[in-house]
């Protein structure tokens, strides 16, 4: 394998593994705190088209005086925003009127994707055909870091991707100091693990549930967008997500509910689901079986973590379970 080969593999793993990165993360938040959504898929679906949406509406606004720095801002916020309120409408239901979270988690997965493919529809028909955002907002989406992506070797590993997949890199070790550092993080575990303990330590449970969901669903948000805005090219496709939501949950056991690990993870799994573009054994014959080569690693993953019942392995104690509070 000459080096130019390993270089690309490697960015394209990288790439690919970005938008379930930002899914593992989202999720990992939410369930420290003992929330159990299975929404993932569709809140990717909500921030990716909410971000095409923020994007191309402020560039039709804007006219030629348009930003693609500020298309790509708006088109973040638009993401982060739309996937948590579909983690409020989960919160609501689970914590407030304390409804199924695994029933729950699946009905936002079907309103979620309904409604991304729904509204992408309707803008590309509004629009005469399709929607595209203009080639500078693209170019954001796409670039890397001006000058240092020139350096050989590592220049093209380290600085040729687009802002999210920093981005992404740097929630996971926020959000890793954040859960392992401070006091929040700490009453945030606490509360995933005893929701009456930590009450009746004076932490708020209700809170810290609607902060962790919402948040952890717009974070999950973001990798919707990055697929429709840099894999996609800023054009919406029917179904785009096509399962990463729920290679992402797994990811989640994979990485054992360390944001440390899904960096680890994400790369694997990115590296698998780009395998076929580099490793193309026997032809267009063996292509579907390469195309499926994740979603069979998803599944033993969760086999193998399930057998070996480390410690480490085990998801927060109350996860899946509603609080009930207590009248003193």
């Amino acid at each position: 394998m000459s080096n130019l080969f390993s270089i690309a593999f490697v960015m394209a793993a990288v790439a690919a593994g970005a938008p379930l990165l930002f899914g593992t993360l989202g999720e990992i938040l939410t369930e420290k705190s003992g929330n159990l959504n299975l929404g993932v898929e569709g809140m990717m679906y909500m921030g990716g088209v909410a971000g095409l949406a923020g994007a191309y509406y402020y560039e039709q606004m804007a006219g030629p005086a348009a930003s693609g720095v500020t298309a790509a801002v708006i088109a973040t916020v638009c993401a982060f925003l739309c996937a948590a309120f579909g983690a409020l409408l989960y919160s609501v239901l689970t914590i407030t009127l304390r409804a199924n979270q695994n029933v729950t988690g699946l009905a936002l997965t079907i309103f979620g994707t309904g409604f991304g493919n729904l509204v992408g529809e309707a803008m590309g028909n509004a629009a005469g055909g399709f929607v595209a955002v203009s080639q500078s907002t693209k170019s954001v989406f796409n670039g890397g870091i001006p000058v240092l992506q020139d350096l050989p070797v590592v220049g093209k590993l380290l600085f040729s991707y687009n802002y999210l997949v920093y981005l992404a890199v740097l929630v996971a070790v926020v959000l890793s100091l954040f859960l392992n550092q401070s006091r929040l993080g700490l009453n945030l575990r606490s509360v995933g693990e005893n929701p009456g303990t930590a009450d009746a330590a004076g932490i708020n449970v209700t809170t810290y549930r609607y902060l962790a969901t919402c948040i952890g669903g717009g974070i999950s948000g973001l990798g919707g967008m990055y697929i429709v805005m840099a894999q996609q090219q800023g054009v919406w496709v029917h179904n785009c997500i096509a399962g990463k939501g729920w290679i992402a949950v797994a990811l989640v056991i994979f990485a054992t509910w360390s944001p440390a690990r899904a960096l680890a993870g994400s790369l694997v799994f990115g590296g698998l689901s780009v395998l076929r573009l580099y490793m193309n054994w026997g032809g267009n014959r063996l292509a579907p079986i390469y195309d499926i080569v994740p979603y069979i690693a998803t599944v033993v993953v969760l086999i193998a973590v399930s057998i070996r019942q480390r410690r480490e392995s085990q998801p927060p104690a109350n996860l899946g379970n509603a609080y009930f509070r207590e009248e003193r």
